[in-house]
C-alpha cells in the first residue's frame, strides 16, 4: 500500500509543529499541537509516512506512531538544516523535514530504530536480572 501523505513533525518539550504534504510536495496542513492533542490528531490520520528529526524523544514517538499504523522515518538534523526556507522556527523546521525527506539522496535512519528498540529491551532485561541478584 502506498502512502499518499507525508507528515513532518518538529518535536519539542510541550508543543509539536506538524506539517502535512502530499508525496508530490503540495502542502495539505500545518498544525501546532500539544502532546495530548498530537497523539489524538495522529490517531485520526490515515496511515501516512511520518518523518522526524532524530533526537532524544524521536525514538519514543517513532514507536508510538508505528503502533498507530504510520510508516516512520528519522532524519539526522544536519540533513534538514539546508532546507529551512525562512528564519528558524518550529513551523519552518517541520516543513523542512518534509522537503528533506522527499529528496532521494537524503539518508534516513529507519534501520537504526529497530536496533535501538532491541538494545533497549536487552538493557531492561539485564537491569532486572542484576536487581534480582542484588537482593
Amino acid at each position: 500500500m502506498t502512502k499518499e501523505t507525508m507528515i513532518g513533525i518538529d518535536l519539542a518539550k510541550s508543543v509539536f509543529q506538524v506539517h502535512g504534504a502530499s508525496m508530490s510536495g503540495q502542502s495539505k496542513f500545518r498544525r501546532k499541537l500539544t502532546r495530548q492533542h498530537f497523539r489524538r490528531f495522529m490517531a485520526d490520520q490515515v496511515p501516512a509516512m511520518v518523518v522526524m528529526e532524530a533526537c532524544g524523544s524521536a525514538h519514543y514517538w517513532a514507536r508510538e506512531m508505528a503502533k498507530l499504523g504510520h510508516e516512520v522515518r528519522l532524519i539526522a538534523p544536519q540533513y534538514v538544516r539546508p532546507f529551512v526556507k525562512r528564519k528558524k522556527n518550529d513551523a519552518a523546521d517541520a516543513e523542512a523535514i518534509v522537503i528533506a525527506a522527499q529528496r532521494p539522496e537524503i539518508r534516513q535512519l529507519k534501520r537504526g530504530l529497530a536496533r535501538v528498540t532491541e538494545e533497549r529491551d536487552i538493557l531492561k532485561k539485564a537491569a532486572a536480572y542484576f536487581a534480582k541478584d542484588a537482593k
